[in-house]
């Protein structure tokens, strides 16, 4: 079997979401910039405006899986996503220099392409089990968080070189050109689909049934219940982030964007172990190593004191594990999920996990904002490292805890014959 970097179509795969993720990366400051100062957008209207990009997700979250699991190919469905969000991106350039752009018409592109956005994850999900094989959907899915961490680390800057020269409104541009490219490389994929579409008894029915396989699955269960509760209070965490650290620590306003950066290039440190990891010891012990680690960075940030450089040091150094931890994580659940899940509710599963995982975002965020108020920010802090550590409960006590599976090469080989379809016969 060639490896992952010699075989075209991932590689196509692979350079079209790179593309379009750093793209992403770059309109998430040049859309706000334009709202503030094109249009001069009231806080109001920067919420409504937040929040248009993330609603997709819950109103439509579980319904993509659905259509999903009903096609035949999924890759047609991937490339009218991003020609339709590229579409979106280059109205904002063309409406300014037309003198008609406002806030309205950034709030509608915001859903169009938030919507688009969220079919194509739903439909590139099983589409990934028609390209790669089964022994290397883990290495494919740690390439794939390499290129979000590669992106959350150059698009900011590429994002502001580009609106210091183009101005806000044409640096969005930039955004619609990666949807189109990333919709041109897709085309070029000769790997042949014959999905089995499911019978479909209607949606509601369809979107049940994808809810309770997430839910009565116990690995799948056990997955869920983890990225609930990492994300809930990664999410309250990061509320309280910026204030802790200026305020508390009284880390300088220029270097917490170089802590940040730290944490993508851990995060592609993180894409490069986990392949090699996971190929030696099983996604199974990965993932579980990976929990345990989670609340490390939380807890030293909140006991934290002392001089600046030590300050920095540890932030910089905690930083990077947790890049590399989260990437770990996201890799081998990914996987794991392709395994556990069979190809005709590949669709809805991974629908489910993504709208319970993403939809707790607010709530984290509203939770982390009211304990701040009433308790403090290091209380707060610590709290949600005690909280994180909750996830390692709900995989330590799945199917996934060692004393079920003593020889992992052996084990992922088995699970991969049940669970995943043979490469001869690509979903």
């Amino acid at each position: 079997m060639a490896p992952l970097r010699k075989q075209r179509d991932y590689r196509l795969l692979w350079s079209a979401r790179t593309i379009s993720v750093t793209g992403s990366e770059v309109s998430k400051l040049a859309i706000p910039l334009t709202a503030v100062t094109t249009l001069t957008a009231s806080p109001s209207q920067m919420g409504l405006l937040t929040a248009a990009a993330s609603l997709p997700a819950l109103l439509f979250g579980l319904q993509s899986g659905a259509i999903a699991d009903r096609l035949t190919r999924h890759r047609p469905l991937m490339i009218a996503c991003e020609l339709v969000s590229c579409a979106a991106a280059a109205a904002v350039p063309v409406a300014w220099l037309l003198g008609v752009l406002n806030i309205t018409w950034l709030i509608v592109v915001a859903l169009v392409i938030g919507t688009a956005g969220v079919l194509f994850r739903a439909a590139n999900f099983p589409h990934v089990a028609a390209v790669v094989s089964p022994a290397q959907r883990t290495e494919a899915m740690a390439g794939f968080h390499a290129s979000y961490s590669v992106a959350s680390v150059g698009g900011p800057g590429l994002a502001g070189l580009l609106v210091q020269f183009l101005t806000a409104p044409l640096a969005v541009l930039a955004e619609a050109l990666s949807f189109l490219t990333s919709a041109l490389l897709l085309r070029t994929i000769r790997t042949p689909e014959r999905n089995e579409p499911t019978h479909s008894r209607g949606m509601w029915r369809d979107i049940v049934e994808g809810l309770r396989t997430s839910v009565t699955n116990p690995v799948l269960r056990a997955l869920l219940g983890a990225g609930v509760t990492i994300n809930f209070f990664a999410m309250a965490y990061t509320a309280v982030y910026m204030l802790y650290m200026l305020n508390t620590l009284n880390i300088p306003k220029g270097l917490i964007g170089v802590l940040i950066a730290i944490g993508g290039v851990g995060g592609l440190l993180g894409a490069w172990a986990t392949a090699r990891l996971a190929k030696r010891y099983g996604e199974n012990r990965v993932l579980r190593a990976a929990v345990l680690l989670f609340p490390v960075e939380i807890l030293t940030v909140g006991l934290l004191t002392g001089p600046l450089w030590w300050k920095l040091s540890l932030l910089a150094l905690t930083g990077a594990i947790a890049g590399a931890i989260v990437v770990a994580f996201a890799t081998c659940m990914g996987a794991i999920t392709l395994r556990e899940s069979t190809p005709e509710l590949r669709g809805r599963v991974n629908a489910t996990m993504t709208f319970a995982i993403q939809g707790v975002l607010a709530l984290g965020g509203m939770t982390g904002g009211l304990l701040a108020e009433y308790l403090g920010l290091r209380p707060t802090i610590l709290i949600c490292a005690a909280g994180m550590a909750l996830s390692s409960i709900w995989i330590w006590t799945s199917p996934l805890r060692p004393r079920d599976h003593p020889h992992p090469h052996h084990d992922k080989q088995h699970h991969q014959h049940i669970h995943s379809p043979s490469p001869e016969t690509p979903s």
